[in-house]
């Protein structure tokens, strides 16, 4: 387990202490203060609890954001290029259900949302984008900070080894790219009914709506001063609804450098080798 940022010149981390002392920590009833009255809730895994402990972070409370916006009529017909009223509304409606997702992780006091669950949906007629994930904050720490509430995918764990190596995660940047695949004739429909060839209308407008989308993730972390996307997902292909249609979606972490300089982390132990072994008789196990 690595050192929290700062701490390098500390020494070795002694495992069991750390351990003991993130088990209390977690079994602490919550303080009295407004940002932490109620139970605490969060999705995350134990051992990603203890991580972000090991690093001077605390889970706080599950958050979620939602947004639903609207396709126009018509738009998923025949057509040619890209399919700019389904591009926008998927756009938009990240945008807003991240815009929701800011504002509930500052209502609970918290710096950031770790763990970020994303479910986008594109039916006929809206996109459908649902953001859940744990709002988390330095220990200790209470009200309201200068520095902007950050939105990472990234596990409790990669969150962790992330800001130990000096970087900290910034956003979601997201593109997406909707596009007609180009009509075939009938002509050349019904010869190509029996070949095994490539459909390269379907391979073109491919290519198009992933170079757009890739080119708005980038667009989208720039803006935000990353120096790089991780964890990046993507998604591809025809629609039910729409054969005709290719769609390509990508979103990751924007991440930047806050340290001097990238902190090479080095590998630990977790769990010793020499503890002594404890002999005891089998048989005393039957009951």
């Amino acid at each position: 387990m690595s050192p929290a940022p700062g701490d390098e010149g500390a020494g070795p981390v002694d495992i069991g202490t750390e351990m003991r002392a993130a088990a209390d920590f977690l079994s602490r009833p919550p303080s009295a203060t407004p940002a932490d009255r109620g139970a605490r809730t969060s999705d995350l895994s134990m051992d990603e609890e203890i991580a972000l402990h090991s690093i001077g972070w605390e889970p706080l409370q599950l958050v979620c954001g939602a947004c639903l916006f609207s396709v126009p009529m018509g738009v998923w017909n025949w057509g040619q290029g890209e399919i700019a009223y389904a591009s926008n509304a998927y756009a938009r409606a990240f945008a807003g259900a991240s815009e929701q997702l800011h504002a509930e992780c500052t209502k609970v006091g918290g710096r950031g949302v770790v763990g970020v669950h994303v479910e986008a949906e594109v039916y006929r007629h809206h996109v459908d984008v649902v953001l859940l994930g744990t709002a988390v904050r330095p220990v200790g720490s209470t009200g309201l900070s200068a520095d902007p509430v950050f939105v990472s995918d990234l596990s409790g764990r990669d969150f962790a080894l992330l800001m130990s190596s000096g970087w900290a995660p910034l956003g979601l940047a997201v593109g997406a790219s909707f596009v007609y695949a180009p009509r075939r004739s009938a002509g050349t429909a019904m010869k190509q009914k029996s070949q095994n060839i490539e459909l390269t209308n379907f391979t073109e407008a491919m290519y198009s709506a992933r170079e757009a989308a890739m080119e708005r993730m980038q667009e989208a972390a720039l803006g935000m001063d990353a120096t790089g996307v991780v964890e990046v997902k993507v998604t591809e292909g025809p629609m039910d609804f729409a054969r005709h249609a290719v769609s390509f979606t990508a979103y990751g972490t924007a991440v930047h450098l806050v340290a001097d300089q990238h902190r090479t982390l080095s590998p630990r132990m977790i769990l010793p080798m020499d503890d002594p072994v404890q002999a005891f008789d089998v048989s005393s196990l039957r009951g």
